[in-house]
């Protein structure tokens, strides 16, 4: 709320709209005293997305990640579009996910923090992502607990890697033909 829409911001725009996918958007920073929200969606609309304060059809709410104002409606309005658009994900088939962010890490080897889209990612199974190939070793949740499975929309990380992938790769869990 205190910038102008950066380039990341586009890409995105960019990728949703060439997904035909509908868009939500936060306007983040309003706790600062220079915030211009409507300066932001003005912008917004020279990538030809028009909030619903602007008549349009692309949810906005203001939000700040330090105060935590705003996040509650977010998340109702995401609930809601979901519900609206009657989106869901099959738990039962396996399990894509994107690599939120991965590191080395010296007691653990290789560890990537995976936000699964779809399915369920179990333990054992084994899977590709980017360049790197594994079997799930472990499963740790954002709580910091082993778990046995994680399901869509759950961030988790993966031990058993090969390798350290990089982050926005994609993760394919592959048949084992068994």
């Amino acid at each position: 709320a205190d910038d102008d829409v950066m380039p990341q911001t586009v890409a995105a725009i960019k990728h949703a709209q060439a997904a035909g996918v509908p868009m939500s958007g936060a306007i983040n920073k309003i706790d600062k005293p220079d915030a211009t929200p409507d300066k932001v969606r003005t912008d917004l609309l020279q990538h030809e997305v028009i909030v619903e304060k602007m008549s349009g059809d692309v949810l906005d709410v203001e939000v700040s990640a330090i105060t935590g104002q705003g996040l509650d409606s977010l998340l109702e309005n995401i609930a809601l579009q979901a519900e609206l658009l009657d989106l869901q994900a099959n738990p039962k088939r396996a399990a894509p996910g994107a690599v939120i962010e991965a590191q080395l890490d010296v007691g653990r080897g290789p560890v990537a923090t995976v936000l699964v889209q779809n399915g369920t990612l179990k333990q054992g199974d084994i899977f590709v992502v980017g360049e790197q190939w594994g079997k799930v070793r472990a499963l740790i949740n954002d709580k910091g607990e082993r778990v046995e499975a994680s399901g869509p929309s759950a961030p988790v990380e993966v031990l058993g890697l090969n390798g350290t992938p990089e982050a926005g790769d994609v993760l394919n869990v592959v048949a084992t033909g068994a």
